[in-house]
C-alpha cells in the first residue's frame, strides 16, 4: 500500500540579507557598485597628412630617411654603433645632397669634432673618411682658414689623449688637414712638434706594429715638407699683387718670416735628435738577413725625409739671415752653428752610408735600399755644403752618386725606371756645387757620368728638363755657382757638348712637347745672352731644320718652329737675333724664308722674324747681301693665297690673306728705305729686282716688287735704259692684269677704283719719274690693240675673237683708270698721238664685217670708243 504523500509546507516569505550571485568559472569580478569610473572618451582627432614621411617632403635626407637635424644629434649617441651609423648617414647625405654641406658646413665641423677623440675604433675610421673624402674636398674653396681653427683645438686635445690609438688618430687627422690647407702647420709649428716629439719617443708602445709609428712619422715628415726650404717656396706660398717688390717689402717679409718660425728652430732641433735615436733603433733590422718589411721600410724612408726637410729648413734660415744683412742671433741652426747635432748627423746617420746587409754600394736586389741610400746622399749633399766631412766617408758618397747616373745600380739591381729617374731629379739641383768642392778626379769623373745621363734620357721626360737646368747652372753664371771659363779646357769641352746637344733636342721634341721646347729655347737664348752660343756645324743644320725642313724649291712642310704656341716662338726668334752674330749662312738665309713662307705661319710671327732679321742687320750681324736675298725673296715667292686654297677661299679670307702681304710689303719697303743711300742700295738690288719682274710675277707679287722699286727710285729715274725697256715690256700686262682680276663693282664703283688704284699706284710713280717709259708703255699698248684689231678681222674663231675684244677692251679701262687719275692725265697729255692712234683702231674695229664679231661686241666697243673719245678730247683740252 502506498504511502500517502504528506502535504508539502507552505514556504513561508522571509527577507534576504545577501542576494547570492552564481559565478561563472573564469570571469573577472564585476567593479564594485561605488567604483568611480576613470575612463575618458573623447572623438578622434583627424589631421590631414600626418605622416612622417610627408612632413619630410622637400628635405634632405638619408638612405634611411633621416635629415641633417636629425643625423647630427646621433653622432653624440652613447651607444658606438648608432654613432658611426650617423656619420655613414651623413656621408651618404652629402654624397646626394652637397649643397647641405655647403649651407652647414660650420655647425656640422662644430658638432663633428668632437668625434676625433671617440673611444670607438670604427667611430673614428669613419669619422676621418668622412673628412677625407666628402668634407674637405667639397669646402676648398671656402674659408680654409676658419675652418681649421674649429678643428685644432679639439686635434691637440685628442693628441694628449690617454689611449695611444685615440692619439695616433689626431696625428692622421692632422696630417689630413696640413693637406688640405698648409698653413695649418706655420700657424702652430712649435706647438705641433713637440706632441710628434713627444708621440715618436714612446715608440715603445709600438714596437711589434710598425704601421702605428709609420702614421706619426709620415705627418711629420709632410708637416717639415711645407716648411720654406728655399726661395721659390716662399715666392710659391706668397701671392703677392705684384712682381715689382721694393728692397724694403722684402726685407720686411723676410722679418716676418723669421719672426713666425723664430721658437721652431730650438724644437726642430729636438726632433732632428729624436729622429737620429729612431733611426738606429732600425739599424739591426736593416743590417739583418732577411730585411725589412714594408712598414719598416716607410718608417726609414720618413725619419730620413723629415731630417732632411729639417737640415733644409735650417739652411735657408741661415742664408735669409746673410740676404738680409741680420745680425746672427743667439739662435742655432741644426748644422750650421750647432756641433751636437752635427756630430749625431755624422756618427749615427751619414756614417750608416751605404744601408743594405752586404754593405756595399749595389745592395742584394731589393730597391728599397737604393731609396733609402738616395735620401741619404741627399742629405750628404746638403751637409757637405756646408760642413767638412771625412775623405773616405765623401768617397762612398761620391761613388754613389756616379754610379746612379752612370746607371750601374740599375742595372745591378734591375731597378725600375721611374725609381731611377725619381733619385736623379733629387740629386742633379745639387751637381754643379759638388762639381766646384770636389777634386779634379772626382770632377771630371762626375762631368762625364752626368754627360752620359743628359744624352741617354729621353727627350720629353722630367729627367732631360732637370739636366737642362743643370747644365744652365754649369755654364751661364749666377750669385752661387760661378764656373770657370776656357781657361779650363776639361770644363770647356763639356760645356761646348752640352751645348750642342741643344739644337737638336729642338727637332726631336718637335711640335708635341711646346713645354719642354720652351725650356731648351730659353737656354738658349740665356747662352746667347752671356756669349756662349759656341755651335759646332751640325749645330747650324739642326736650327735650319726646326725652322723649315725645306731643302729645295717649293712649298714643303715647315719645321717645329711654326707649329709651336706664340710665346715659344718668340723665344726661339730672339735666340735667331743672337745665333746670327756669327752662324748666319746663306742656308740658314734659305731656311728662314722657307719659314716665312709656310702657310699656316701666324701673320705676327713672320712681321716679327722680318723685324729680328732686320735689326740683325743693323747691329752687323747679318751681311748686306744675304739680308737683300731675303727681303727680296720673301716678296716674289710670298704666295698671297695658297695653291691649296684657292678654289675653295672665300672673300673674305682672300681678303685676309691679301691684308697680310701688303703689311709685309710695306715692311719690307721700310727696311729697303733704312738700309743706307737708296741710289746705292738700288744699283745693288736693281738686277735682281728686274729678274724677278722678268719671270712675270703673280700680280700682288709684281705690286711688291714695283713698290720696292719705287721706294729706292728718284725723280728722274735713276734706272738704267735697259730696266725702263724691261719694265715698258712688263707693265702693260700688268695693268691689264688688274683689269682682269678685279672686276668692276657699278653698284660701288669707289671701292672699285681704291683697290686698282693700290696696283696702279707704282705704275704712276714710275711714269711721272720717266717720260720715257710713260711713252714706250702707251706705244706698246696701241701695239696690242692693233694686232688684236687685226686677229679679230683675220679670224673665224669666235672663241679666239672674243679673246681678242677682251683684251682690246681690258687696255681701254686701263688708259681711262689712267685718266680718271689728275696727276697722271697731266704726264699723258703729253702722249695724246698714241691715244688718238689707239681710238682709230678701236672705231675701225666698229666698222667691220668680221664674223668673229658679234653685234653684242660692236655694242660694247661702240661704247668703249666712246668713253675713250670724251677722255681724248679732255686730254686736247
Amino acid at each position: 500500500m502506498v504511502r500517502s504523500k504528506a502535504p508539502a509546507k507552505k514556504q513561508q516569505k522571509k527577507g534576504i540579507d545577501f542576494k547570492k550571485i552564481k559565478r561563472k568559472l573564469g570571469r573577472k569580478l564585476p567593479p564594485p557598485k561605488n567604483a568611480t569610473n576613470t575612463e575618458i572618451k573623447s572623438k578622434a582627432i583627424i589631421l590631414p597628412e600626418q605622416s612622417v614621411a610627408a612632413e619630410k617632403s622637400g628635405l634632405a635626407t638619408s638612405k634611411k630617411g633621416l635629415t641633417l637635424k636629425e643625423l647630427l644629434p646621433q653622432t653624440s649617441h652613447h651607444n658606438a654603433k648608432v654613432r658611426k651609423d650617423a656619420l655613414y648617414g651623413i656621408k651618404d647625405l652629402f654624397k646626394n645632397h652637397p649643397e647641405e654641406l655647403q649651407s652647414h658646413k660650420y655647425a656640422i665641423i662644430q658638432k663633428l669634432r668632437e668625434r676625433i677623440s671617440d673611444d670607438d675604433k670604427l667611430v673614428r675610421d669613419v669619422f676621418y673618411q668622412l673628412f677625407d673624402i666628402d668634407i674637405f674636398p667639397l669646402c676648398k674653396e671656402d674659408n680654409q682658414g676658419l675652418m681649421v681653427s674649429l678643428l685644432m683645438p679639439y686635434i691637440f686635445s685628442a693628441m694628449a689623449h690617454s689611449a695611444i690609438d685615440v692619439r695616433l688618430m689626431a696625428f692622421k687627422f692632422f696630417h689630413l688637414v696640413v693637406e688640405f690647407y698648409p698653413p695649418t702647420f706655420s700657424l702652430d709649428a712649435e706647438k705641433i712638434l713637440e706632441n710628434y716629439k713627444d708621440i715618436i719617443q714612446k715608440n715603445h708602445f709600438y714596437v711589434e706594429d710598425k704601421s702605428k709609428l709609420k702614421v706619426a712619422l709620415s705627418g711629420l715628415s709632410h708637416c717639415l715638407s711645407v716648411l720654406p726650404c728655399d726661395e721659390s717656396d716662399t715666392k710659391s706660398q706668397k701671392k703677392g699683387p705684384s712682381q715689382n717688390e721694393t728692397l724694403l717689402t722684402y726685407e720686411q717679409d723676410a722679418t716676418k718670416d723669421c719672426v713666425r718660425y723664430a721658437h721652431v728652430y730650438q724644437r726642430l732641433k729636438e726632433v732632428v735628435a729624436v729622429l737620429i735615436n729612431c733611426f738606429q733603433d732600425f739599424i739591426p733590422l736593416i743590417h739583418a738577413p732577411r730585411g725589412f718589411d714594408a712598414h719598416s721600410f716607410d718608417c726609414i724612408q720618413h725619419i730620413l725625409r723629415s731630417i732632411g726637410y729639417a737640415i733644409k729648413f735650417s739652411i735657408r734660415r741661415h742664408k735669409q739671415r746673410q740676404t738680409a744683412w741680420r745680425p746672427a742671433s743667439e739662435e742655432v741652426t741644426l748644422m750650421i752653428l750647432d756641433q751636437d747635432i752635427a756630430s749625431m748627423l755624422l756618427k749615427k746617420l751619414l756614417g750608416s752610408f751605404p744601408l743594405d746587409p752586404e754593405n756595399n754600394l749595389y745592395g742584394k736586389g731589393d730597391d728599397k735600399y737604393f731609396k733609402l741610400n738616395s735620401v741619404l746622399t741627399e742629405i750628404f749633399l746638403e751637409v757637405s755644403e756646408w760642413s767638412h766631412l771625412p775623405t773616405d766617408l765623401s768617397n762612398r758618397y761620391l761613388e754613389f752618386i756616379e754610379n746612379t747616373l752612370l746607371g750601374k745600380i740599375t742595372r745591378s739591381i734591375r731597378l725600375r725606371k721611374d725609381i731611377h729617374e725619381k733619385t736623379l731629379l733629387a740629386l742633379l739641383p745639387f751637381l754643379p756645387k759638388l762639381i766646384l768642392r770636389v777634386d779634379r778626379d772626382w770632377r771630371d769623373n762626375l762631368l762625364e757620368a752626368f754627360t752620359i745621363t743628359f744624352s741617354d734620357c729621353k727627350p720629353e721626360s722630367k729627367l732631360k728638363l732637370a739636366c737642362i737646368s743643370t747644365v744652365r747652372d754649369m755654364i751661364i753664371p749666377n750669385g752661387d755657382i760661378l764656373y770657370p771659363n776656357a781657361s779650363d779646357p776639361t770644363v770647356h769641352y763639356y760645356q761646348v757638348a752640352w751645348v750642342n746637344k741643344l739644337p737638336s733636342l729642338l727637332n726631336q721634341l718637335g711640335n708635341e712637347h711646346p713645354v719642354s721646347t720652351q725650356v731648351v729655347l730659353q737656354l738658349l737664348l740665356d747662352l746667347g745672352r752671356v756669349g756662349c752660343l759656341n755651335a759646332s756645324p751640325t749645330c747650324e743644320d739642326d736650327i735650319r731644320n726646326f725652322f723649315s725642313l725645306c731643302q729645295g724649291e717649293g712649298d714643303v712642310p715647315g719645321g717645329p718652329f711654326a707649329s709651336l704656341p706664340r710665346e715659344a716662338q718668340e723665344l726661339a726668334l730672339c735666340f735667331l737675333y743672337y745665333f746670327t752674330t756669327d752662324k748666319f749662312s746663306s742656308p740658314m738665309m734659305k731656311a728662314i724664308v722657307s719659314c716665312c713662307l709656310y702657310p699656316q705661319l701666324e701673320p705676327a710671327v713672320l712681321y716679327r722674324i722680318v723685324e729680328i732679321l732686320h735689326t740683325a742687320y743693323r747691329a752687323g750681324y747679318i751681311q748686306i747681301t744675304d739680308h737683300f736675298s731675303f727681303l727680296i725673296t720673301l716678296i716674289a715667292r710670298f704666295k698671297v693665297v695658297p695653291e691649296k686654297l684657292q678654289s675653295s677661299i672665300e672673300c673674305n679670307e682672300r681678303e685676309t690673306y691679301c691684308g697680310t702681304f701688303k703689311e709685309v710689303t710695306k715692311l719690307v719697303c721700310s727696311c729697303l728705305s733704312e738700309m743706307g743711300d737708296s741710289s746705292l742700295v738700288l744699283q745693288i738690288v736693281e738686277k735682281v729686282l728686274l729678274e724677278q719682274i722678268v719671270l712675270k710675277p703673280a700680280l700682288d707679287n709684281g705690286c711688291a716688287i714695283l713698290r720696292m722699286i719705287c721706294v729706292l727710285d728718284s725723280t728722274p729715274t735713276t734706272l738704267s735704259e735697259r730696266s725702263v725697256t724691261t719694265l715698258s715690256e712688263f707693265l702693260p700686262g700688268y695693268m691689264i692684269n688688274i683689269v682682269n682680276c678685279i672686276p668692276e663693282d657699278k653698284e660701288n664703283s669707289y671701292l672699285y677704283i681704291q683697290t686698282c688704284l693700290y696696283y696702279l699706284v707704282p705704275c704712276y710713280f714710275l711714269f711721272n719719274r720717266s717720260s720715257k717709259l710713260t711713252e714706250q708703255v702707251l706705244i706698246r699698248m696701241r701695239s696690242m690693240i692693233s694686232e688684236n684689231t687685226k686677229a679679230l678681222e683675220s679670224v673665224q674663231d669666235r672663241e679666239r675673237g672674243r679673246n681678242s675684244l677682251n683684251m682690246i677692251q681690258c687696255i681701254i679701262s686701263v688708259i681711262l683708270l689712267m685718266h680718271n687719275d689728275v696727276k697722271v692725265r697731266k704726264i699723258i697729255s703729253s702722249f695724246k698721238p698714241e691715244i688718238d692712234l689707239i681710238l682709230q683702231n678701236v672705231i675701225t674695229l666698229q666698222s667691220s664685217r668680221s664674223t668673229s664679231l658679234t653685234v653684242e661686241g660692236k655694242h660694247m666697243m661702240k661704247i668703249a670708243g666712246e668713253r675713250l673719245r670724251i677722255a681724248s678730247k679732255s686730254l686736247l683740252a
